[in-house]
Formats: structure tokens, sequence, C-alpha cells
């Protein structure tokens, strides 16, 4: 249709209204498509009219157009299921489910077997996230705000929610001007409209001062004229700024956009035209044709409230620093659930959901924590990805420096050294010869902080691998570029671990992070390449770069040149980042004259959207920057950090960490935004920390150790001293370092917290264990297949509601009273296997004991399905990470089953143990499924292809029971794991199975029961048949609190009848776990307030073993005294000048 056209049927639709033809003129919005009449569809969801509602929104979209338009029906739709089930009318209900919502199972079957759930229910206001469902007047009205907002977002509705700015009676004056021409009868309606039309033009024309041949009529909106004498035109649809730009096939950018990778068929204003210069070769979609994300795999399919996605970023709205559009337009994620409506189920987007962001500026972390001395100017530092205290420092002198800042301990110092002389390039021999000076210009860590990456100031990338701990070891040495390498970064192009770097050479370069093989060297820019930002959407992969000219320049993994050539604000030196969810992107830089610019960018047309304010005039050096929390954004500027809310251009505050910064420090958060590393005068660092740092911090304190050895103290003496002298210093000496360091010993109920949980239902044995994933239950599995839930309350005396030993949970059942109860067959429940596993979402558990698995929903305790009868019965369960409806299921045979729910199917069968299954664990960072059995045989399978990789056979420990469990898990970096013996404890690396760390129990102490990493796999805790529980340093495996039965058992309860026999760690609190005992009770652990911890770790010995004592540093005093005796005559005889032994021999 035409221009004027258009236009006309705006006029009719301004006199159909004028005239009071309701009806009608909300038909002719609906079928032209033109006009969305918000108004009218308010008032027809008010009174929930749906039919009429979905009816109007079919003539601007479908439910398959794209995602915005999916949530929109969505939303309708469970709002119509949810009025007809509080109407207790389940035929309708069960109508609408099947005819309405049955669609959206394709794109989330979980999320649709949810909402078939609250079927089941009496009441859906049962369910805990639909607790606070009110009315059906107010849910209607909480749900039209998140229809509005979806409708302003999609972009199918661009330029239709504004009625263009007509004179009254527009049509009417048109109407007018054409009067005294007659109508034949033959005429159409529309034939007639138009003649009316060409007649008034007509007449307008001849009203022309200058009438010219052949006008060019631009709009019916206003009057005709030609040729004004200032050469004015009338301003045309696609310009009115009244109606907004015309919409253009195809110019709609897709929603998740490609970054600057989007072909647009129409041409943009020319400012903005090199953005989109040089399109990619691939295909993209005019709409993301990606899922709905129907509860993505990170992302809980429970009940919650969704999320709108970010407004389309080339929509002409007002300025987005109005309240209006930072209302509107700020992406909102699943994070952000707390004090939100509950009445809407979940419909996420991937790739806009957000984590949960600060609620007020308090929480930026803005208190001195730690003050460190670096012992020369940090230029770089990065937090390690997983451990989230793990500071890695870059110095102006080239050393680099690995700090765990909890208990400021350096851990790993380095100094700069060439690894390799032979292998550099003649250039960069010749340059250290002439200056042997060299800088860190930057460090990062890899991804899953297994490697990181340092680039020097001349021509070098080292990149070392991280094994924990203190240990660092030498991977990759690059000769890089020619010059400095200005910067480092990592990404997984095609799922392979890169390494990309720039240099002064003007050239951005990939290597293979594995072997250091160069796959691409990107030129173009010409001034030598400052930084680079990695990135991907829609699984298309790029690189941003930045150049000392100020220029940007987009590159994808090809050899086909730039996408991209734009001018950075400041025009100099220029760094990029995008927010942590990867859907904004910003851009800190500073020019030559010390004006410093932090932006937001448009992607999609490189256009800057938004710039912030409150740096000083003239920054004193080049400003760096970080984001976090997808909310915030901090800046090194002016002697002190500035923060900015990434939605309001204002300074939201700024800092001076209590003085002693720098002109521009260097800033970097960590990854939960917890704490803050801020270079300082004199070579510090700062750590700052909101309240939630300070928790963390106080969890890594260490004690003070002297380490200074009796030969030391005896060397001083001389040889004056008698054998007794000796023996007694050396006893002195013994116990003085007993006093510096001892083993914890708890024995007291008084000395830890410590909770039996209530027991109204008398339970056999607890077989398995765990917390849920929200932290605020515990459910356990008895050996006589029934289940308890047990749920912490939020009030005054538990605010966060989450578990913990200082106040009682409720033993929970639903209000029909069934328990979940698993199907167990004729054999003894003594031979049985009990095994089960947690939905992501806490939703459902999938559980056996020795019968056929059962998949219970944990909101109403029923029993969904069952399936899998023995033989062979289950005997270990675990949900694949990426995807809930892939379980791999152990069995008693040997076997492994992956098998998928959602088709009832068995999709492989893994062979390799040759004893029943005890134990499995999901790597999602290496793609790997880790099993353990019965045969003490650990197997790593390949999770894409399901074959077997490599196995290991454990090393034999003490004699061990017959078929003794084996289980493992994977430590929190994904790379190590955990195996669990009951001869032993050991922390393999998944590679090449080597192990790393082992701790075998004396010959005289009880087996090890179970044993369970910390949340944040910083300890190890381990229950024994003796009802001993142990708490261990995981780095080293290194005992360092144990927990004696007198400290839990009451004095009448025999420790050899009641003991752990499986433990497990709170998922949010380090220093949280639960045991279950042999009497069907369950314990809740926590160290005193005033510990804050479980005892202190032991200092490191030279030469120390694996196996760590746990009794009196000095075991075996005649041996002890002896070697020290031999140590004290060697130095005094080499004082003499006599150094060889053959003089005490």
């Amino acid at each position: 249709m035409s221009s004027l056209s258009r236009e006309l049927v705006f006029l009719i639709l301004q006199f159909l209204d004028e005239e009071k033809f309701k009806e009608t003129v909300h038909k002719l919005e609906q079928e032209s498509g033109f006009f969305f009449n918000m108004k009218y569809f308010e008032d027809e969801v008010h009174n929930g009219n749906w039919d009429e509602v979905e009816k109007y929104l079919s003539g601007f979209t479908k439910v398959d157009d794209n995602r915005y338009s999916m949530k929109i029906f969505f939303e309708i739709r469970k709002q119509k299921y949810l009025e007809a089930l509080d109407k207790h009318d389940r035929s309708k209900a069960v109508d609408i489910l099947v005819k309405d919502l049955k669609v959206f199972a394709s794109f989330n079957e979980e999320l649709f077997k949810e909402i078939t759930q609250l079927l089941t229910l009496e009441n859906f206001r049962e369910n805990e996230q639909l607790s606070k469902y009110g009315d059906t007047k107010s849910a209607r009205a909480i749900m039209l705000v998140e229809l509005k907002k979806l409708i302003e977002a999609n972009p199918l509705f661009r330029d239709k929610l504004q009625f263009p700015n007509l004179k009254n009676s527009r049509l009417r004056t048109l109407i007018n001007q054409s009067f005294g021409i007659l109508f034949t009868i033959t005429l159409s309606i529309e034939q007639n409209v138009m003649v009316i039309v060409n007649c008034s033009l007509n007449w307008q024309h001849q009203l022309c001062k200058n009438p010219r041949p052949n006008p060019d009529i631009k709009t019916l909106f206003v009057d005709h004229t030609c040729g004004q004498p200032n050469g004015a035109r009338a301003p045309s649809p696609a310009t009115n700024p009244l109606l907004g730009s015309l919409p253009k096939a195809g110019g709609f950018p897709p929603l998740g956009a490609h970054g600057p990778f989007q072909p647009t068929p129409a041409p943009v204003p020319a400012p903005l035209a090199g953005w989109m210069s040089n399109p990619a070769t691939v295909t993209h979609p005019v709409v993301s044709g990606g899922p709905i994300g129907l509860g993505a795999p990170s992302i809980p399919a429970a009940l919650k409230h969704p999320r709108t996605p970010p407004t389309n970023s080339s929509m002409d709205y007002p300025s987005g620093d109005s309240d209006h559009v930072a209302k509107r337009t700020r992406p909102m994620g699943i994070g952000d659930e707390v004090n939100l409506p509950v009445n809407v189920l979940p419909v996420s987007f991937p790739g806009h959901a957000h984590g949960q962001a600060f609620n007020i500026p308090d929480d930026l972390p803005k208190t001195v924590a730690r003050t460190l001395n670096q012992g020369s100017s940090p230029m770089s530092m990065d937090f390690h990805p997983v451990q989230l205290t793990l500071l890695l420092v870059g110095t102006n002198v080239g050393d680099i420096a690995l700090w765990e800042v909890g208990s400021r301990e350096r851990l790993v110092l380095r100094n700069f050294k060439v690894w390799d002389l032979s292998t550099c390039s003649m250039p960069l021999q010749a340059a250290l010869v002439k200056d042997p000076a060299v800088s860190v210009n930057r460090v990062i860590w890899s991804p899953d902080g297994s490697l990181f990456g340092v680039a020097y100031s001349r021509h070098l990338v080292q990149i070392y691998s991280y094994h924990g701990g203190e240990e660092v070891r030498q991977h990759l040495e690059i000769d890089a570029h020619v010059g400095g390498v200005n910067d480092i970064a990592f990404s997984t192009p095609n799922k392979q671990l890169c390494v990309i770097t720039c240099g002064d050479d003007k050239t951005i370069k990939v290597w293979d992070a594995a072997t250091g093989t160069k796959q691409y060297t990107f030129d173009g820019h010409e001034a030598p390449v400052y930084s680079v930002c990695p990135h991907y959407k829609e699984n298309i992969q790029f690189i941003f770069s930045t150049a000392v000219d100020g220029k940007i320049k987009a590159w994808l993994y090809d050899n086909l040149g730039s996408r991209v050539d734009y001018d950075a604000p400041g025009r100099w030196c220029t760094t990029m980042a995008y927010s942590q969810d990867g859907t904004r992107l910003f851009s800190c830089g500073t020019s030559k004259d010390g004006e410093s610019h932090i932006v937001e960018w448009n992607e999609s047309e490189g256009a800057v959207k938004r710039t912030y304010q409150g740096f000083r005039k003239r920054s004193l050096g080049v400003v760096q920057f970080d984001t976090t929390k997808n909310r915030y954004l901090a800046a090194g500027d002016d002697f002190s950090i500035k923060f900015w809310d990434m939605d309001n251009v204002q300074l939201l505050t700024s800092i001076d960490a209590d003085g002693g910064l720098p002109a521009s420090p260097r800033i970097r958060f960590n990854k939960d935004g917890a704490l803050l590393a801020v270079s300082a005068n004199d070579n510090g660092i700062k750590i700052l920390a909101n309240s939630d740092g300070l928790r963390l911090l106080r969890t890594y304190e260490n004690l003070s150790y002297d380490s200074s050895r009796a030969s030391e103290s005896l060397a001083k003496n001389g040889d004056s001293r008698t054998l007794g002298d000796v023996k007694s210093r050396i006893l002195e000496e013994a116990n003085d370092k007993s006093k510096i360091w001892k083993l914890s010993e708890i024995s007291e109920p008084s000395q830890c917290r410590s909770l039996r949980l209530p027991e109204n239902v008398k339970a056999a044995k607890i077989s398995r264990l765990i917390y849920t994933n929200s932290g605020n239950a515990i459910l356990a599995l008895a050996s006589n297949a029934i289940h308890l839930l047990w749920k912490w309350q939020r009030n005054e005396r538990n605010s966060s509601g989450k578990a913990t030993a200082t106040v009682p949970p409720q033993l929970w059942q639903p209000n029909s009273g069934i328990m979940m109860t698993n199907d167990v067959t004729d054999a003894s429940s003594e031979e049985a296997v009990p095994c089960f596993a947690l939905s992501k979402n806490d939703s459902y558990v999938m559980s056996a004991s020795g019968g056929k698995i059962s998949l219970f929903n944990m909101m109403t305790f029923k029993t969904m399905t069952t399936f899998m009868p023995p033989p062979p019965a289950a005997t270990f369960l675990a949900f694949h990470p990426q995807d809930n409806n892939i379980i791999a299921i152990g069995m008693d045979d040997s076997t492994i089953q992956i098998y998928n729910v959602r088709v009832d199917e068995v999709k492989s069968k893994l062979k390799g143990h040759s004893k029943r299954i005890t134990g499995l664990a999901f790597s999602n960072l290496s793609n790997v499924l880790i099993s353990s059995g019965a045969d003490a045989q650990i197997c790593v399978w390949s999770s894409d292809v399901w074959e077997k990789q490599r196995s290991k056979q454990l090393p034999a420990g003490r004699t061990s029971t017959t078929q003794s469990d084996t289980r493992v898990q994977f430590h929190q970096d994904q790379i190590h794991f955990l195996v669990v013996h009951e001869t032993q404890l050991a922390i393999y690396e998944t590679k090449q199975l080597e192990c790393l760390k082992q701790w075998v129990p004396r010959e005289s102490s009880a087996p090890i029961s179970h044993a369970t990493f910390s949340c944040d796999s910083q300890l190890v805790y381990a229950s024994f048949l003796d009802a001993t529980v142990c708490v261990f340093t995981a780095t080293n495996l290194r005992l360092r609190c144990r927990i004696n039965p007198s400290a839990y058992l009451p004095a009448n309860v025999s420790s050899s009848n009641v003991h752990p026999l499986v433990i497990a760690a709170h998922p949010q609190e380090a220093n949280q776990f639960a045991v279950g005992l042999s009497d069907g009770g369950v314990h809740v652990f926590e160290p005193l307030e005033s510990e804050g911890k479980w005892g202190v770790p032991p200092p490191m010995e030279n030469g120390s073993g694996g196996s760590v004592p746990s009794t009196p540093l000095v075991k075996d005093l005649d041996v002890y005294l002896f070697q020290v005796l031999v140590c004290s005559w060697f130095r005094i005889l080499t004082c003499l000048g006599k150094s060889n032994l053959r003089y005490i021999q």
C-alpha cells in the first residue's frame, strides 16, 4: 500500500472515531494493522474479553512472529487459564490448556508440565510462587503492565502505537474542498473517497501561488503547496516527527541482534553508514528464530515473574535518558524477582536475563577491607572466575602475582623472564639487549580459570596453567607482535579455546590456546591496536578492536576484513566491555587532551546511545573502567572511584577508598561484584567490599604462623648444651609450635552450632541427603523409601529464610498428607541402593529405592510417573546440566543408561565398570561424565557422543569391605573432582585422571562413610563410621577441624550404634553442612558466629605428604630429636670448617 493510501486510512479512522462508529473503527484498526489502539486493548483486557483481545492482536502479530509476540500471547492465555482455575471450572481450564497453551509445549515442555500440574491443586495458590495471587481484577492489572512493555518493545508494533497529529475533521475538510462534485452511484465507497481526495488535491493545487505541472504530493495530513520561496516542503510521511518513520521491509533489527553484523536493505544516514558496511556473508533472520527460552537450563522453570526483554534499540522513542525510557527499556532479569508480582509464569529470553542487581548504592563495594603491598606498581588485575577471592596482578616491572585476598597471602610471585630465548625473534632479542625493562600491559583469566594470560610491553605473551593453591605452570610462550602487546583476551569460537592479542604492529591475532598455533591475523587498523573485546550473539562470534587513533573495528573469525570502521569518543585510547549478561555494550576512553568518556552503544546502528557524565575536565592518565551485576559502571578518575547506574547518565557516587589512590587508579570487580580491587600509591592494592564481600573475606581469614624451626634456635647456642638441655629445649619448641597451630577439636555442644531436625515421622536410617538449590530446605531419603523434606520459613529470627542451625525448620508435607514414597521390590530394603537427584529448579525429584524410578512433584508430593522397573535396579541418578530431560542412570548391573524422559527412551548404554555404579557427575565445562563404581574404578565419558575416553583404578588403600561405594563430585572449577572411598579421599584432574592430592586415614581409624565439597570448593566435609566429622582444606586435603560425636550426640547414645552415613553441603553458605544418621536423624552444623569458620588451615610443611596426621605435631620424639641433633651438629661442624658427615657417623 502506498504512503498516501496509508494516510487515507488514518483519515478514515479519525472520521469514524469522531462519528462514534466504535466497532467499525476498531475493526479497521485490526484489519489495516496501521494503528494499535492501546486504550481499547487495555479496556478489553480489564473486561476479560479474551477472544476479542486475541482477535485484535491478530491484526498486528501472530504467536510465532517473534519472542515478544509469543510472550504476549502466552501471558494472555495463561491469565485466562488461571481465571478458569480460580472459578473451579476444570473443564474450561483443560480446554484452554489443550487448545491455547499446548502450542508453547514445543518451546518448553517442562514449563507446560508446571502449568498442567496446577490442575491437580485444589487452589493453585498452594503453589508457592502463586501464593500471593490476588483477585482477578488486580491480576489483570498486573499482567497489563507487562503486556504494555512487551508491545512497546516488539518491533512489529513500531510506529503503530501513536496516532498522527491531525487537525480535527481532516477528512471532512477534504470533502468540503471537493464540494459540488457529483458521485455516480456505481462507485464503491473506496472509489468515492479517492474521488474526494483527488478533487481536494486539485483544489489545493489551484490555490498554489506558483503551481507546477505534475506536482509531487507528499502527504494528505496538511494542504499541498508547490515550491515555497524558502524551498521548504510539507513533511513527508517518512520524516513526519509526529508519525515517525514508516516501517521498511526487513529493516527491523532482530531481537538479540548480532551486533554490527546484520544486513539491512534500507540505507542508513551517513554518520551511521560505516557501522553497517560490508555486512557478513552469513544470513541472519529479520527476527530471531530462537526459542522463547521457557525455563532455559540455567533458569528454573518454576513459577516466577517474567522479565520484559529490552526494547529494540533502533526504535524512535524520546531521549534514552528520560525516566520513561529508562524504566521501560532497562532489561530485567529473572534474578530481579524479589518484591514483584507472582501471578505470572516465567517466560525468559536467553541473552536478556540479568543476574541479581544491587538494590541500593550501599551494596556497592566501598569499604576498604584489605590493603596489599605488591612491591611494584600494579598495571592490570583480574579476579579468578570461580575462586572469587583469588586476584591475579601484573606490574610495571614485569612481575605477576597471585593473591588470596581473604588471607592477605601472596601465593605466587613470578619475575619476568623469557622461557626460551632461542625461539624468540631477532627483533625481540635485540630489544631486550638494548633495554631489558619490561612491563605487564594486561593479565586475564580464561573463562574456566584453568589458564591465565599475560601481555607484555615487549612482543611476548605468556600463558600459565593454574592447578590450585600455589601451583602455577608454564603453558605457552608466544612471540606475538612486533613491539608491545597491548591487550589479551580468551574466546571460544567453534567451541575451541583461543587467545586473542593485539599490539603496536597494528594487528589482531588469534592463537590456539592449547598449541599456540596462529589461526587468524586481522589487518586493517592504521595505528597501534589498543584493546580487544571478543563476544558472541546468537551463535555469531566476533571481536571488537580499538586503536590509539580512536577507530573501532569489528571482525568475524574469517579473513574478509573488518565489518566496522567507526570513531570512539575521544579518538584515542579506548576499551570496550559488555555487561555481564552480554546484552549491553559500553566503552571508556580518554583523549590526548585528557577528556574522558564512558558511553553505551547501540550495536545495531553503531550510534552512541548514552553518554555518562561526571569526569573531571582533564583526567590525569588513561581512565580504566569495569562493569558489574548488569547494573553498575565504575571508573578510576580524579584520585577516586566513580560509579554510575547503567540506566542513568548522572554520576551515582564516588569514593576515595580512604585516600592514597593515584590519579587514574586501575580497578577490577570480582565476578559477583562483592569485591573491587583498586591500585593504590606506594605499590599497593586496596580491596573494597560490600557486606557480602566482607562475609566472603572472613571465610578466608587465616591466623599468622611462625615458621621458625627448632634446629635454627639450637644452632645459635653452639655445642655447650647437654643432651638434656637440648631435649628440654626441643620440647619447649614443640609446645610453642603447637600453640601457633593446633587442630581444632570440637567435643562440646557449646563449641559449634548444631541442630537436630524435628522428626514427626519415624524414619529408618538416612541413605541420601541433599540441600535444595535455593538453600532453604533439606531433602532426605531414608532406607525405607520415604522422603523427608524440611523447610525453613522467613521470620524475625531468620530474615533470609535460608537453612540455618539456629532456627528449627518445619518437616513439610502438603495439605493432602501424602508422602513421597518410592516403589520397592520384594527384596530386603537393606539390599536396595537408594538414590535420588533434584532438578535445578527444585520442582522435581527423581528417586529410586531398588524398584522403579519415580518422578515426584516437590510441591504436591504426587508421583508424576514411574519407569524402568528392575532388574537391573537404579543405583545412582544425575541430571544432565544442560537438559533436564536427559538423565544418567547408574545401574546395579554395572551399566550406565542415558535416558531421555521426554521421549521415554534410552539414548545410550555405557559399559565400562565391572560392578554396580555408585557415583556420577557431569562437567558442563568439559562436556564429560565421570562415573565411579563399587569396583573402585573411575571412568570418563564424552557427553557429546557417549563414548568412554579413559579410566583408572583407584590405588588400593587399606583393606576395604566388599562392594564399597566410590563417589565422585566436581570441584567448582569443573576440571578437578573429589573421589570418596571408605579408604581414602583424593582430588583428581579430568584430562589425564592424575591424582593430585590424596588423604588416607590410619589403619586404626574408622572408615569414611561419605564426603563432599563445600559450596565454594574450598573445604571438604567428611563423615566417618565412628561418628566423627572432619573438615579438610580442599587444596591440599589437610585436616583443619574435627567434630567429635560428643559435640552433637546425646551422652546416652553410643557412637558405635549411631553415626553419619551421608553428608551434604549448603549451596550458598560455605561453612554449613548437614549429616544424615543411621538412626534416621539429620543434623545441621555451623561454626560459632564468633569463629566464622571451621578451624584454621595447618601450615604448609616442606615434604609433607598427602596423608595428614591428626595427632600432635611431634609423633615420635626420639626420631624427631635425632633429626634435630644431626642437623645441629652438622651446622656446628660446618662452622668449624668440617663439612663432611664422616665426623659424626
